[in-house]
């Protein structure tokens, strides 16, 4: 090889003087004279032999590498390989010796990598140790596979060359491949998830992601979430509760369900449930978290919870009331045949006057109870609420005072209801005389009807509710407002605000029961200082209303000739019963149960013109009682007498007309009214509704 400068350079095999024989390499220079002509050579020899021995411990390092090895000369030349470039591209050695790197590097990324780095100097290339490049192999069969190159300097007697780590990065980039979808999975499960999802620092409580349904329960913006610490944002309604989650989470490294408070955007506080766990992003311990909001779920549970206590505030009201309603009617009649044969000017007279007018509020007390409970004995109609409510605006305006502005604001037309006309007046009398004493002095009373049809999405949020088609009756007032504390309560029989002797706290609670009694559902919407407004919602009805007819006087009603069986277990009730019609002319017969009415009206020679009977009795009941009856004697009217509906008339689905029931307790005229219509009217014939 000559050399630019005009030197020769060859190798070859010397003999020492102890005849071994080692590799040098031999430089001839020319030597001119002062023409420049030709005067000789000069030979420099240089021992090659620690060169030959570092190249064989070279080798011996390529073969021992883990990697694929090639050394590239200046040519771009594969000088030489290991045998883990023979299994990595499919070459036997001496196909690739001699051949240019294209062969395994394609053509392209072959000039990115030795050819750049065989015009770079060795100080310059040794900079690159450990740098790798990511590029592409080709086997001898054509296939391609990523591959990973890093570039390591060499120098020799023929200059600067190239060795070329090469490892195979296909299984790695299927993992990087596999790690970006799970990612990518995770990042789309994350944000869509319909459940508020965090991450922040352990250390600070830094928000470093959150997903759209956090942001949308807090109602703030995501980048005034990202960045900023729970302190910061005022998350954590109280702060200790973070510490105790992460006290928890150092413990056993995850939390469920830990019951707390968080703070939104507008200051609101609301109750929630937290899951967190602890996870580790570059090197950093974080909080992964899930916050449920759970205000709405614990205010439906205490809904709910309030709904079996009123239920069975209720039976236990309905059963006392039962009972009660008979010793009310034996004060009550007895006063009346008591009152009839003292004169008007003895002070007996006034003191029986008195019994029999605390006996009428004990009446209507035990009224209120039945209504509550829904037991209250009731004739439904189809009404037209327009038309009821219309009744009693002028009563209701004498009732609140001229003081109060209360106005009616009706739908027109309205749909139908089923509901006890007189129900729906006490309804309405009760809820404008609450509004009148909420607002002391003056303001405002609007009562409204409208239609609403309610989904299974209102549903869901208002217990007690069902979905359907609705009439709605509202009263509205602009006074103090309740508070979430009483308005949780304020259906609850004998629970009232007000001040001792003004008031029985049966008000709302008879409302609550009437509303429930007629299919319907009520619910209270207040703030303090901002008014109420009860809105009662009336499942509506197909058919036209019917005319609400007018009671009829409390006169004295004449007696009669006529035959009654009198039919009452409880003898004192019975007897009473029996000494009225009998004063009146009645001709009577009287029996303590079903069995023995029934062998009374087996007697032919017994002419009865009209069976009194209470509904409910040991053994049969009224109701079967007149099923058995009417066998023997088709044409027999009858007259049922009971307290409360929670009866085995009402649990049959009996309909019966209002001529045909007398309510407990009784008064003297009310039975003689009752047995007039009910001898003078059609026999009763039971009916479904």
């Amino acid at each position: 090889m000559t050399t630019s400068d005009g030197r020769h350079q060859e190798y070859a095999t010397r003999v020492r003087k102890d005849g071994t024989e080692f590799p040098a390499s031999i430089t001839l220079t020319a030597l001119l004279d002062n023409h420049r002509g030709l005067r000789g050579f000069s030979e420099i020899s240089n021992d090659l032999s620690e060169s030959k021995s570092l190249e064989t411990k070279y080798r011996a390092l390529l073969e021992a590498a883990p990697d694929a090895m090639v050394v590239v000369n200046q040519r771009e030349e594969i000088v030489l390989l290991n045998a883990q470039v023979e299994k990595q591209f499919g070459y036997r050695r001496d196909e690739l010796l001699g051949q240019k790197v294209e062969t395994i590097i394609p053509s392209g990324f072959a000039e990115r990598l030795v050819a750049d780095a065989l015009r770079t100097s060795a100080e310059a290339l040794a900079q690159r140790i450990g740098t790798g490049i990511e590029l592409i192999g080709r086997r001898k069969d054509g296939s391609v596979f990523p591959i990973e190159i890093m570039l390591s300097p060499l120098e020799n007697a023929e200059g600067i060359l190239v060795t070329a780590a090469i490892r195979d990065i296909t299984a790695r980039r299927l993992a990087e491949h596999a790690l970006l979808k799970s990612e990518e999975s995770f990042s789309k499960a994350f944000r869509s998830s319909p459940l508020p999802i965090s991450i922040a620092t352990q250390a600070e409580g830094r928000y470093l992601d959150v997903n759209d349904a956090l942001i949308n329960m807090l109602g703030y913006k995501r980048e005034q979430l990202i960045g900023r610490t729970s302190a910061e944002l005022n998350f954590w309604e109280d702060p200790s509760q973070r510490v105790e989650m992460l006290r928890w989470l150092g413990d056993k490294g995850r939390v469920t369900g830990l019951r707390t408070q968080f703070v939104t955007a507008t200051g609101e506080i609301r109750d929630a449930d937290v899951s967190a766990e602890l996870i580790e992003i570059d090197g950093q311990s974080c909080v992964l978290a899930i916050t449920r909001d759970i205000t709405e779920t614990l205010r439906l549970e205490a809904q709910f919870r309030q709904a079996q206590k009123m239920e069975a505030v209720g039976r236990l009201a309905g059963g006392v009331a039962h009972d009660f309603n008979n010793l009310l009617g034996v004060i009550l009649g007895y006063s009346d045949l008591a009152l009839d044969v003292i004169a008007p000017e003895s002070p007996v007279n006034r003191h029986l006057e008195q019994i029999k007018k605390a006996s009428n509020r004990a009446v209507a007390l035990t009224r209120q109870l039945l209504a509550f409970s829904r037991q209250e004995v009731v004739f439904t109609k189809i009404l037209d609420l327009n038309e009821v409510v219309q009744n009693l605006t002028t009563m209701l305006q004498r009732l609140v005072g001229e003081d109060i502005d209360m106005s009616f604001r009706p739908v027109i037309p309205i749909g139908s209801i089923k509901a006890d006309p007189g129900q729906v007046e006490q309804v309405l009398m009760n809820l404008v005389v609450n509004a009148r004493d909420a607002m002391p002095g003056s303001g405002k009373i609007i009562i409204e009807t409208r239609h609403a049809d309610l989904d299974e999405h209102y549903v869901s949020h208002h217990p007690g509710s069902a979905a359907g088609r609705y009439v709605v009756l509202s009263v509205s007032d602009t006074g103090c407002g309740i508070d979430e504390k009483i308005k949780s309560q304020i259906f609850e029989p004998f629970f009232t605000t007000k001040e001792i002797g003004r008031g029985t706290g049966l008000g709302l609670s008879t409302v609550y029961g009437i509303v429930k009694q007629s299919g319907g559902t009520i619910f209270v919407y207040s703030e303090l200082d901002k008014g109420t407004s009860f809105k009662i919602y009336f499942p509506r009805v197909a058919g036209e209303a019917e005319q609400i007819g007018q009671l009829l006087e409390e006169i004295d009603f004449p007696g009669g000739s006529e035959t009654v069986l009198v039919v009452e277990d409880d003898l004192s009730l019975r007897a009473l019963a029996v000494t009225i019609l009998q004063d009146a002319g009645y001709r009577v017969m009287e029996a303590e149960n079903a069995q023995i009415a029934l062998e009374i009206l087996q007697d032919l020679l017994s002419e009865i013109d009209l069976l009194l009977t209470d509904v409910i009795m040991p053994g049969k009941s009224g109701v079967e009682l007149l099923e058995e009856a009417k066998l023997i004697r088709p044409n027999l009217r009858a007259l049922f007498v009971s307290g409360y509906t929670g009866d085995l008339f009402a649990l049959r689905g009996g309909v019966l007309a209002d001529h045909a029931f007398l309510e407990k307790p009784f008064t003297r005229n009310s039975l003689l009214k009752r047995v007039r219509l009910a001898l003078h009217n059609e026999p009763v014939e039971l009916k479904s509704d």
